[in-house]
């Protein structure tokens, strides 16, 4: 964060000092909610949650060198105490984005956010220093610690905006107001709690309503590709970017194909130019997510080969999203089990088929292990089924659906769509997973992980790669 006294931050939240003996000690530090992450120069933010209460830690992090904490009530060593510390955290980072004066690229959508979001700051960082929401921390809580991340050195701000409802994205907004903003797509994620299709592009929309005008600078980076998200163009005063693979984008694909590998390739044409990319990802949704990248960077005056050499070198910076790792054996383990969407399973299997072909050649075979799409509301047992059925129809080789009853209705979309035998198969959790996959799974096999985040897929995939370490548990 940049260096501000205690009495400034006291100010800037509306606070009351408290235990503070010098108010002009500063900040130098970082701003964090967790007792683990303070350094010296710290402001540690007091959160009350179900199961631990922040001001518990207070005496602790000031011990190791937090300047105060930001908290409810007194807490016996400098505190700055407001009303509502998530209030109050937001304020502080409302202040410190107007202060910095940095570029600031904000980005929502159904699906992708986070992978795009990666490949932003990859693209970015190569023209200027760039700060950038880590792993998913998208909500009230996490965007704010992000914009306090950053220092007078920032050029460039990539945070990503997740919301569970109409008025979500508003307020994030209101907290760092965006110059850029990028809608990636309108999905069926959480269409449980928004209630809707209409409700989500209702609610992804606030973001190009809250840019600036095109006079001021303000640019809405739309999908082309996406009716709802194209539509969004009347929502806004911001210049309007399209990306995609129409012939209309302005920023689009041309030539898309994929590697005997799964990686996608194509030509990347930009209004300034045309160059080629080969992407080091996995699976041609990532295209889409690229072309979002190269629309934004564009606009931030990087050329067609600087964006092009950018994005073909770019990793996965994100835990749990299309991890590939191949084992000592030959086993190629598929992590993507961060969370799960009907649009993001969809891309997984199909990236999972791209995959396999090449293994499939010298006797290796495809694993779909897929759990629970949480939070679909009324949709789910169908949005199941279907994703079931494309397994099938997309040839992968064995299904392994793991859980309760959704995981049962993917397990008999793929039977209906065809899957006899043992091509598909029901278990009841991630350890039986493991214990079918151990006794199955032989050298050339592609296996991916997939399941909403809290199903906990991850383990099964953990477990098959520490197995494969050991050098145990594969058929010959």
């Amino acid at each position: 964060m940049i260096a501000l006294s205690l009495a400034e931050i006291a100010a800037v939240v509306g606070g009351q000092t408290h235990d503070i003996p010098d108010p002009s000690v500063r900040v130098t530090g970082p701003v964090v909610r967790d007792s683990r992450e303070v350094e010296p120069g710290s402001l540690f933010v007091a959160f009350v949650g179900e199961r631990v209460d922040g001001h518990d830690y207070a005496a602790r992090v000031v011990e190791a060198g937090a300047a105060a904490v930001l908290a409810s009530r007194p807490v016996g060593v400098p505190a700055i105490v407001v009303d509502d510390v998530q209030a109050a955290l937001g304020a502080l980072a409302r202040h410190v984005v107007h202060t910095l004066g940095a570029t600031l690229v904000a980005l929502t959508g159904s699906a992708g956010k986070t992978s795009t979001k990666d490949l932003i700051a990859q693209v970015l960082r190569r023209k200027a220093p760039t700060v950038f929401t880590p792993g998913s921390l998208n909500n009230e809580i996490g965007l704010p610690l992000t914009a306090l991340s950053a220092t007078e050195e920032t050029r460039f701000l990539v945070l990503e905006m997740g919301a569970r409802g109409i008025g979500h994205i508003r307020y994030l907004t209101g907290l760092t107001p965006p110059r850029i903003g990028l809608v990636l797509n309108v999905g069926t994620a959480h269409i449980g709690e928004f209630g809707g299709r209409e409700q989500i592009a209702q609610a992804k929309g606030e973001l190009v309503e809250a840019l600036p005008p095109a006079n001021e600078g303000g640019v809405a980076v739309l999908n082309a590709d996406d009716p709802a998200v194209r539509a969004m163009a009347s929502r806004t005063q911001a210049k309007v970017v399209l990306f995609g693979e129409s012939d209309e984008a302005d920023v689009r694909a041309e030539n898309v194909r994929l590697t005997d590998s799964g990686q996608p390739a194509f030509s990347l044409r930009t209004p300034s130019g045309c160059s080629d990319v080969t992407m080091r990802l996995y699976g041609e949704h990532h295209v889409s997510n690229a072309l979002a990248a190269a629309a934004v960077a564009h606009e931030l005056g990087m050329s067609a080969e600087e964006i092009a050499t950018a994005l073909s070198e770019a990793g996965s910076l994100s835990r749990w999203r299309m991890e590939v790792t191949e084992r000592p054996d030959g086993v190629t383990i598929v992590n993507d089990a961060y969370n799960a969407n009907p649009e993001s399973m969809r891309a997984a299997l199909r990236a999972l088929a791209a995959m396999g072909k090449a293994s499939q050649a010298t006797g290796g075979r495809t694993w779909a292990v897929l759990g629970k799409m949480a939070e679909l509301g009324d949709e789910a047992l169908a949005e199941h089924d279907a994703v079931g059925r494309l397994a099938v129809r997309l040839n992968v080789g064995k299904l392994v659906a793991v859980g309760g009853r959704e995981a049962a209705w993917l397990q008999l979309g793929a039977y209906n769509e065809g899957s006899w035998g043992e091509e598909s198969v029901h278990v009841s959790d991630a350890q039986a997973a493991v214990d079918l996959l151990r006794s199955e799974l032989r050298p050339g096999d592609v296996v991916l992980v997939k399941a909403s985040r809290s199903v906990g897929l991850e383990s099964v995939a953990q477990a098959l790669l520490a197995t494969g370490a050991e050098g145990e548990g594969v058929a010959r």
